[in-house]
């Protein structure tokens, strides 16, 4: 059997073939199952999950060709945001890269070893305190939506008087309801709410204590900051009412601490628009992946609204939601 491999030119990619025996596959391989190696079938987003010791854990990559020869990229860890990769290594359907610590534990780089593996890719992730997991990842959807949205009726996922509807993520809650507001006064759970969802418009109310950060997660997988930015603040992803690591406001619109604000959130399949305090800062952009602290990967399913409750005080008092039919 004969195989393709890849000449780089200047003028593009060009295949050629050479009288070799076909490595794809894996030595071992009968020549039945191997395959020709493409790094065309790497280029795109795939949503992944990593398998941290038995349980699940959400994460994403994003493969690009940069110029005629050189792939290149972003990777969402377990947790943090989407990080920059300067090149994918790629051979024989193999492929492999690195990227320096975030908010990971250790002090070497994170390093993603991967694999074609029929429509999908698989692999292993070495974090920088050395653990090592093993992955799968699937093509992205594309959510692309042919018609409006026709709008249904809005719902109150917060009663004002209790927490039905809601569970915490974890085994200790320190949500509660105080004088008719949803309260964090302190670090610990998140808190999502037991409705899911497709398309829909959110209204929220908030309040936060100086120097506090929590979050807004769509379909529980893509998070709006809520963080006590100064207003004055260049905008950033990472900033007050930023997508987390992949979409920056157009300004910090921000009212500053122990002020009640409000965010109006419209999510069509990837394409948002967040108003902030009446003003609109992000207008139908799209959303390429999901946010490390995400509760899965698997963007094409509906999925709840969370509030961040693990990084200092927060209030809600209206959370309001209206669901494309």
């Amino acid at each position: 059997m004969r195989r393709k491999f890849l000449v780089w030119t200047m003028s593009g990619l060009m295949l050629t073939t050479a009288a070799a025996p076909v490595m794809a596959g894996g030595p071992g391989k009968p020549a039945a199952e191997q395959t020709e190696a493409d790094p065309k079938a790497l280029i795109g987003r795939w949503d992944i999950t990593v398998d941290e010791n038995g349980k699940s854990a959400p994460s994403w990559l994003e493969v690009k060709l940069s110029g005629y020869r050189t792939l290149v990229g972003y990777y969402v860890g377990t947790s943090g945001s989407a990080r920059p990769v300067a090149h994918v290594k790629f051979e024989n359907g193999a492929f492999s890269f690195s990227v320096p610590p975030q908010w990971e534990s250790g002090k070497q780089d994170l390093v993603v070893e991967g694999r074609l593996a029929g429509d999908g890719i698989e692999g292993t992730v070495t974090n920088p305190d050395g653990k090592k997991y093993s992955w799968k990842g699937v093509k992205a959807p594309y959510l692309v939506r042919t018609a409006a949205p026709v709008w249904g009726k809005p719902i109150n996922l917060f009663n004002g008087k209790n927490l039905d509807g809601w569970k915490a993520s974890g085994e200790k809650n320190q949500w509660e309801v105080v004088n008719g507001v949803l309260t964090s006064a302190k670090s610990g759970s998140n808190l999502i709410s037991e409705q899911t969802f497709t398309d829909f418009k959110l209204h929220v109310e908030f309040r936060y204590k100086k120097g506090s950060n929590s979050g807004v997660y769509l379909r529980g997988r893509h998070e709006v900051q809520i963080e006590d930015s100064p207003k004055g603040a260049h905008p950033s992803s990472v900033l007050f009412s930023g997508v987390y690591g992949f979409i920056a406001p157009s300004e910090i619109n921000a009212l500053g601490p122990d002020q009640w604000q409000s965010y109006d959130i419209t999510l069509v399949g990837r394409m948002v628009t967040i108003v902030v305090n009446g003003k609109t800062v992000v207008s139908n952009q799209e959303i390429p992946g999901i946010t490390g602290g995400a509760l899965d990967s698997n963007e094409g399913a509906p999925g709840p609204i969370y509030f961040q409750g693990d990084h200092g005080p927060i209030e809600f008092r209206k959370v309001v939601i209206t669901p494309a039919k």
